[in-house]
This record gives structure tokens, sequence and C-alpha cells, in this order.
């Protein structure tokens, strides 16, 4: 706090400023100062206010011991100077007994007696205050439940009697009866007691966050997974890292161990780190610590207790370890409450949660399930092949030779082979064997940097990729293997070509294609350079480098025919790769003439990878040059080819561009087969050698072409994660927020926020390394999806910060003004029309570098019906300077020659004048702007179609209960009511004529 207040109303506006800071240390400490400025004001009245705020940061900031400390000075207050508490404040004191009490019970330095002395002066209070004791009576029951005795008659003395003013609210004793029934063994009976709280009918602080938590596992027990899952998203959010709902985030993480979710479990523990240092309540850490017990103890279960987990601060914990310092502490809090109760209440509560089975196998908790092998931090590895690998020779020469084999032949095996090598080179006792056929030690250093520049190249690491080329190349010169130096020189040129404007991740595939005949579409993907003059540059460079290819491969000698093959697909790569750069029609005969050139030397000395390779190079030339149908007909003849003679390798990638083509012509359903045959085909080789993930993106969007969304999603999700595992993080990332998007679209709104959750938890995300533009978008979609959750201060927060870290992006304006818009409006809706008019002005300053005319008209227009409808006349002035910003807005349009989307910017602010000055009670100007919006709409006609009947007809619902009902006038709003009934009816407008009729009937009723 900067200074502290000097009067009352400086602290009756820090106090309010207070409240709607979150539970935590920044409140509490808050509060404590603003008590010590109390006492300055030596007034009772402040004071109590700011002990009322401080007993709450404390009870919900999870400081129980210090809570009964400040209601003391409370209770003493009361007894002095009664006067000071009015009827609000009295009711406030008695009701916070139970505070006290439930602060009480959580500590196990307390004794038995003490608690019970507390209840017996609460019924001795509210007896001599005339209250109902109702309350006292559940306060009791709790503490028989705590202790584990005498529970049966304490809950019938509660739950018999009438609710007070002074009860716990609805939601809070619903849990505590279906608790009851819960730990009589009865599931059914506390789900039914419970399902107000669970489907959102009642809440308060802690609810339904609380009763969630204990509802999932007899939601698993009765079979509901699908509830237990969608309770458990949204369950999870609204209690994570919170010191006052330990426990609650204890539960959690047991149904995850319960229910095959051990990685996500580990996850949320990672995520709540900050609960073993932060909780003082002793129960709610030993609800907590007792959950993240049944969780680690799965895992090493599991045998992965060697597995990295997020601990206690001050050192690094691996899942054994945690776990061993868990059980300590959890024993001891048990042995504690028990010696405190004097029965074994807690630890046999304990014990039944740490020897509950598993109930589910395997449940899907998220969009993004991974398993415990994926939780370590390790290299990225290539998902389970169905396909058994050829079998790796153990003899090191056979094993090169091997290597090399499948390598000419551009086979999939290779990589297994080259990765045991590369071990094996790397050891410190490595003795190269000395045989003429396997050559000398350079030629293996050389082989293996020729395929860690391929997996570079892959990964769009284009530099590093030609210098491991050219490092290769000199050392098979110093080996005697000019050919392969060749190739490798070659190759280094095609990858310094895609230096100057980097492709997308689809272009990585004319990178593999340079480095190997493995790759059968040559330059189909090859992204385009960013803007025109770097697709200018890109395409030079690819020209360059192939003329370069071109003299290179004139200059060798003693090329092998796989290694002159190899040339020749590298330069007919080059030219495949310039085409789709520059799109000109003028270079698609030379990658034809190219691609002609490698298929008759392929077919002379009978290369079956390189023949499919040139042929699925002609089949994508045509493509690149809208000649679909040409491109089909190719890759009809190809898939024969293959089908007969192989590589089968190659199957899959030329059913996935046959797909791609088939979508080009419109045939979803055809695309879909070939996608989905090569995806089947897919699953016997490794998935980073097919491309399994960008087979799983294709059919997604085929997927949202015919109408499966669901489906598409999980395609989506799926090759996210594949493209993560082969360590193509943006990408995945990329992919997963596509996935995101598409999950709010599809309205599965906590899916989406626990996709991002765990997205944005990522150490590269979390340390800064992912483009920050990326990393923004995944924020933006999670906090759209808050909104859509109706978690407004979530997002508002989140847009907020999204909001100032975007006014600084120079080079895209365009993106600021959207996100300044959508933050205005949700400040708009939360009541903050100082902060929205800011936000609102930054996005005004933005869109003067960089239009976006309808999403600031809407914008303006809305915080305009927003302050009209929230403050009435006086919020006029304010509603009508907004609209005077969107009318220069439209203006502004108008002279660019803008169409909006979807009705005119001018129709809508006319619109929104009538709905303003409706809320503000100027009703004739109201009258008169929707007449000018009836007027720019136009009547409803065939043509126009059913949106436009409908916000005409909204337009004239309006319209007529302005003019009816508010200006008192119902013969022409009825007039103009029954005209438009018939209008829309005769158009078939029925239902849009529903809420007209309605409306006419009430004023015909109101006659």
């Amino acid at each position: 706090m900067p200074t502290a207040p000097q009067n009352t109303d400086e602290l009756y506006q820090a106090l309010e400023e207070n409240d709607r800071r979150p539970y935590g240390r920044t409140r509490t400490v808050t509060a404590e100062e603003l008590v010590d400025a109390a006492e300055q004001l030596a007034e009772p009245v402040p004071l109590v206010h700011a002990l009322f705020e401080l007993q709450e940061a404390y009870t919900y900031g999870s400081e129980p011991r210090k809570s009964p400390v400040v209601f003391a000075r409370l209770l003493n207050l009361f007894d002095e100077q009664p006067d000071v508490f009015d009827e609000r404040r009295r009711h406030t004191l008695f009701w916070r007994f139970k505070w006290v009490a439930d602060a009480l019970r959580v500590l196990p330095e307390i004794p038995l007696a003490g608690l019970r002395q507390w209840l017996t002066e609460m019924r001795d209070r509210y007896e001599k205050a005339g209250l109902g004791l109702q309350p006292y009576y559940g306060q009791a029951y709790q503490l028989a439940a705590h202790i584990g005795e005498g529970t049966t008659l304490a809950y019938e003395l509660w739950a018999g009697r009438s609710r007070t003013g002074l009860s716990d609210c609805e939601a809070c004793e619903i849990c505590e009866r279906a608790l009851y029934h819960l730990a009589a063994g009865d599931d059914e009976r506390a789900l039914n007691d419970w399902e107000p709280v669970l489907a959102g009918k009642e809440s308060c602080q802690e609810e339904p966050a609380r009763s969630v938590s204990y509802a999932l596992l007899p939601l698993l027990r009765s079979g509901r997974l699908d509830r237990a899952r969608e309770l458990h998203l949204a369950g999870y959010r609204n209690c994570r890292r919170n010191p006052s709902m330990s426990g609650e985030v204890g539960r959690h993480l047991e149904f995850c161990a319960l229910t095959g979710n051990e990685a996500r479990g580990l996850e949320l523990l990672a995520e709540n780190r900050n609960l073993f240092g932060e909780v003082d309540s002793p129960l709610d850490l030993f609800d907590f610590l007792t959950g993240t017990e049944v969780l680690l103890q799965r895992v090493e279960a599991l045998g992965h207790g060697e597995l990295p987990a997020a601990g206690y601060a001050g050192r690094t914990w691996t899942v054994a370890g945690l776990r061993a310092e868990v059980r300590g502490r959890a024993d001891d809090l048990a042995a504690r409450f028990d010696a405190r109760n004097g029965t074994t209440a807690h630890t046999d509560r304990r014990r039944a949660r740490l020897d509950r089975a598993p109930l589910v196998d395997a449940l899907e908790l998220t969009l993004r399930t991974r398993g415990l092998d994926e939780v370590a931090p390790a290299a990225p590895v290539a998902a389970p092949a169905a396909r058994t690998a050829a079998e790796v020779p153990e003899s090191l020469p056979e094993l090169i030779l091997r290597a090399r084999t499948l390598d000419e032949q551009g086979h999939p095996d290779a990589r297994a082979c080259w990765a045991k090598l590369r071990t094996l080179a790397a050891s410190r006792d490595y003795a190269h064997p000395d045989d003429p056929a396997v050559g000398p030690l350079a030629q293996l250093r050389a082989d293996l940097l020729s395929d860690e520049a391929s997996r570079t190249g892959e990964k769009d690491e284009f530099a590093e990729a030609a210098a491991l080329h050219e490092e290769a190349a000199g050392l098979y010169e110093d080996a005697g293997a000019p050919g392969d130096a060749a190739v490798a020189r070659a190759c280094a040129l095609l990858a310094t070509a895609e230096i100057p404007a980097e492709i997308s991740a689809e272009g990585a595939e004319g990178a593999g294609s340079a480095d190997g005949a493995d790759d059968a579409d040559g330059a189909d993907g090859a992204g385009g350079a960013d803007g025109a003059g770097g697709a200018a540059v890109k395409a030079a460079a690819l020209d360059a480098a192939h003329a370069a290819m071109v003299r290179l491969h004139e200059e060798a000698s003693g090329l092998a025919p796989h290694q002159e093959a190899r040339l020749l697909r590298l330069r007919a790569t080059a030219l495949g790769m310039r085409l789709q750069t520059s799109g000109d029609e003028a270079h698609v005969a030379p990658v034809l003439a190219e691609a002609d050139l490698l298929l008759a030397f392929a077919t002379r000395h009978d290369l079956g990878g390189q023949i499919s390779g040139a042929l699925l190079l002609r089949a994508t030339t045509h493509a690149l040059s809208g000649d679909l149908p040409a491109a089909v007909t190719v890759i009809d003849g190809v898939l024969d080819r293959l089908k007969a003679h192989g590589p089968a390798w190659h199957l899959p990638r030329t059913l996935a561009l046959r797909g791609r083509i088939q979508l080009g012509l419109r045939d979803a359903q055809a695309a879909q087969a070939d996608l989905a045959e090569g995806l089947r085909l897919a699953a016997d080789w490794p998935a980073d050698v097919v491309d399994t993930a960008r087979l799983h993106a294709d059919l997604a969007e085929v997927c949202m072409h015919l109408g499966r969304p669901d489906e598409a999603l999980r395609h989506l999700t799926r090759s996210a994660e594949l493209e993560l595992r082969r360590g193509s993080r943006t990408d995945a990332y990329c992919a997963y927020s596509n996935a995101a998007q598409l999950c709010l679209d599809l309205g599965r709104v906590e899916d989406c926020i626990a996709l991002l959750d765990s997205l944005l938890a990522e150490p590269d995300v979390a340390a800064g390394e992912v483009d920050d533009r990326l990393v923004a978008q995944l924020r933006l979609t999670r906090a759209r999806a808050l909104h859509t959750g109706e978690d407004l201060k979530a997002a508002t927060t989140e847009f907020v910060a999204l909001a100032a870290e975007s006014a600084g992006w120079d080079d895209d304006p365009g993106s600021h003004v959207m996100i300044a818009a959508e933050t205005a409006v949700l400040l708009g809706e939360s009541g903050e029309f100082g902060r929205a008019r800011e936000a609102a002005e930054q996005a005004i300053a933005a869109h003067a570098r960089a239009p976006r005319y309808e999403q600031l008209s809407g914008c303006l227009r809305e915080l305009a019906r927003l302050q009209a409808e929230r403050q009435g006349s006086e919020g006029l002035a304010d509603a009508r300077a907004h609209l005077a910003d969107a009318g220069r807005i439209a203006d502004e349009a108008r002279a660019a020659e803008y169409e909006a989307q979807g009705r005119s910017l001018d129709t809508a602010l006319a619109y929104e004048h009538g709905r303003v000055n409706a809320y503000a009670g100027e009703y004739e100007d109201a009258l008169a702007a929707l007449g000018k919006a009836l007027a720019l709409l136009g009547e409803p006609t065939p043509e126009k179609g059913e949106d436009h009947a409908g916000e005409w007809a909204e337009c004239v619902r309006l319209t007529a209960a302005v003019e009816g009902i508010y200006l008192e006038r119902p013969a022409p709003a009825l007039n103009r009511l029954d005209a438009a009934v018939s209008r829309l009816t005769a158009l078939g407008h029925t239902e849009e004529a529903e809420p007209l009729s309605s409306l006419a009937n009430r004023l015909r009723d109101g006659e």
C-alpha cells in the first residue's frame, strides 16, 4: 500500500479495492496494514470493517491460526460497544462464529476441550441473542464427523432442524449431507444430494469446487465416467494453486492416479508446487499430502520412481524421494489429529485412500493424453511402429555396410542403423574395422554427419544442415569417396537456398527429398516465402542452387547409379520448390524436364524409389500448375506401380498426396478414403519417415469439410503430439493451437482451457524459448475460452495483460486492435467503464496504423450498449461518445470502400443508437434511430435470406416496443407489427415472426 489512508473515505475506498484482490499474501498484508490505519483514525466503525476484511483474508488465505485472534478483537468490541454493530455488522459477527469453529478444528494443537468450549460459547451467544441453533448443531456435527464418533446422532440433530438466516449456504449444507452419506458407503444417495451443486444451481465461495472434488470417485464407481471427466476439468481449474483449497487439489491428484492419468497428475502437481510451502492449515495440508502420496505411490508402483517430481523448495525431487518425504509428514499430521481427538479416524481415512486400487484403467481426461514415459525430459523419440524393423546386425562391419545399403535405397530402417553406429562411434573404446569394404573412419564420420544433416533439415534448421552437409563433403573427399562428396555438396546447396526466407513447416519435405530417395513427393509441400519480396529472393536462391547442382553434376566423375540419381533428384527438387515458391507458370516445364531425366535414368538402372519419386514430382508439378485431374492420373499410375513393385514405404505419402489433390477437386469423401488408407499403411513405418503427423493434419482438414469436427479434433491433437515427439515443437504448438480453437468452436470450453494450460506450462514456453506471437495466440484463445466459460475475472486479467504486451508490436498493430478491442468489451462487461475506455482508445490509435473497421466498430457499439444498459441515463453521455467514435469508423470504412461481412456498419450503428437511447429513457431519439436502421436494412426478400430476415424482425420488434410500450402509442406499433408478421409469414420466416406476434398480442391485451 503506497500511502496509508488518512480519513475514513480513503479507508473505505482502500478496503473496497482490497476486496477485489484474489485471496493470498498480497491481500492479507494489505488487510493488516488497513487495520493499522483504522486504529490510527480512532473510530470504531471503520475499525470493525477493517477487522472483518482481515479475518476474511486469513480465512480464505489459509491462515487459520490468525482468524480466531482477529475475531476475539471483534467480539470484545461487540461486548464493549454493541451500538457500533448495526444489523448488518451484527449478522456478520454471528455468522463468523462458524469461521472460528472451522479454524480451531483444523489445528491439532488446539485441545478437544477447547473446541467444545468454543461451541458452547457459540450456543450461549446465539441463545442470548435469540437466534436459532441450527448453525450451532451444524458445527457440532462437523466436529463429530471430524473426530469420527457420534456422527449419526449429531447429523440427525442438525439435519432435522429448519434453516435460519445464519445457516451455512445451501451449497455448503448440501455438501455436508452428501459427505455423510458418502462416509456411510451410499454413493447414489450422496450423488443425488450433490446434484444441485454439481449442476451449478447452488454455489458459493467454495462451491461447487469442494463438492466436485469429493464427487469424482463416487461418479467413477457408479460408471458415470464422462460426468467425472467433465467435473474434473471444471473443478480443478477453480481450485488450482489456491492454498485454501489444497485439499481439493489433493483429491484431483488422487483422481488422476486412479484413472490411468498419472502423467497428468504429475503435471498438476508441478502446477501446484506452491502449496507445499503456502498452506498453513494442517487439515488442508493433510488432505493435500495424502492425495499427493496416492499419486506418487501409483507412479512408483508402475516403475517410474526415478521420474522428476515437483515438491518442497530447496532441493530436486524424484517421485520416490518426494513420496518418502510426503509420507512422513502426512503420517505425522494424522497422528497429531488422532492424538488430539482420541480416535484413529485420520489414520484410518488416510490408509483407506492409499489402499484404494485404480477405478478405471484409462480414462482420457484431456485432449493431450500422455504416458509416464513422456514425462521425463529426454530427447524426442519417434512413435512406436507396428512393423518390426529389420534386425540391426551385431557385427560392426555388417552394420556399417547394412546402413549404407539401406540408405542407398532410402529405406526407413537406415535410421536405426545410423543411430546405433552413432552411439558406437562416440564411445571412447571405439575401434574402426580394418576392412577395405567398410572404408576408413573418415567415411563413417561423413555418413553420420549426412544423416544428422538430414534430420536437422527436417526441423527447418537450414543453416546448420548446410554446414553439416559441407563438413560431410570434406570428410568424404578425405576418405576417397568423391561421389558421396558430390551428393553432400548438392544437399548443402539446397539447404543454403532455403536460408534467406525460411519456408513453412511443410517445406521440410523439400529438404528431406534433397537428402535421399525416401521422400516420395519431392517438391510437394514446399512453403512460400514471407511476402512477395521474400518469394522472389527464395526463388532466385533456388534457381542459383539448381544451376550450381548442374555444374556439380557435370564435373563429377565416377558416380555410382544411386549417387547420380540422387543428384538428378536434388536438381528436380530445387526447381519444384522454385515453382511452388514463385507460382510462375514459366517454371512448370523445367521441373517436368528434370523429372523426365530422373525417371529415364532411374528406369534404366531399376532404382524403384527414384522412379516413384520422379513420377510423384510430375504429379506435384501438375497440381501446382492447377491441372489436378492430370495429377490424379499420374498418382494412380504411381500407386499401381508401388503396390506391384514397391517400395512400400512410399505408399503412405503417395496416398496422402492424392488425398490432398482430391480435396482440391472438392471430393472430400475420396480424400478421406485416401488419407485414411495412407494412415493405416503408415502404422507399418516410423512416424517421422512417412510423416504421420502430416497425414493426421490433412485428415483433420478433410473431416472438417465432411462436417465431422470431433473426429477432426482427434486428428489435430494426434498430429500435434507426433510433431512434439519428433522435436518439431513450433509445428506441434501450432497444431495444438488449431485444436484449441476448434475445441472452443465446438463448445468444449473446459477441454480447451485444460489443453492450453498444459501447453503454457511446458518448460520451453515458460522459459520464453517459444515464439512470443505463438504463445500470445495460445493465451488469447485461452482468454476467449475463459470468457465463454463465464470466468469473467480470469478472462479480463489475461486480456488486459495481452493488450499491454501487444501494444509494443510495432510490426503488427492490427493484432493489437483486435486484442485491445476485446479487452475493452470485457472490462465493460465487468462494469469498469473507465478502464474500458482506455483500452478502446488504444484500439483506436492502433487502428489508425492498421484499420480493423468491423472489429473496432463492434467494440465501440458494444461498450455503448453496456454502459447505457448498466447506468441508464447517467451513462448516456459516455455511451453516445462511444457511438460517435463508431460513427467516425463507419465514415472511414465508407471512404475506403470497405464492405462489412454482415450488415453494414451504418445500419449496425443506427440500431445501436436506438438501443442505447431506449436504455437511457430517450424514447423519441430511440424511435428515430431505429427508423433509420429499418430504412438502411430494407425489408426482407427471398434473395436476402434468413439472417437478414432475423435482423429486420428484431429491429421491428424493438421499434414497436419503444413506440407501443414506452411512448404509449399502441396503434402505430400494432400496424407496424402486423405488417411485418404478414411479410415474414409470406416469405416462410415463421420462426422470426413469432416474437412479433407475441408482442402484438401483449399490446392488444394492454389496450
